[in-house]
């Protein structure tokens, strides 16, 4: 079963806790992406982790 999305007003306050950047939300993995920190937020039920330890390292 699929998460929930993540809800498109919390996008609108939400930013990279270690940039302060904007995060772009991937539907298809499910995620936050910063592409200024690189790293990949896991979204899960709904709930969007935002703890560097849970990122995932984006490959650019």
């Amino acid at each position: 079963m699929r998460s929930p999305p993540v809800d498109p007003r919390l996008l609108e306050i939400l930013v990279c806790p270690l940039t302060k950047g904007p995060l772009e939300y991937d539907r298809a993995r499910n995620e936050l992406i910063s592409r200024k920190a690189g790293l990949a937020y896991p979204v899960r039920d709904g709930i969007p982790i935002m703890l560097p330890e849970e990122a995932r390292k984006l490959d650019i």
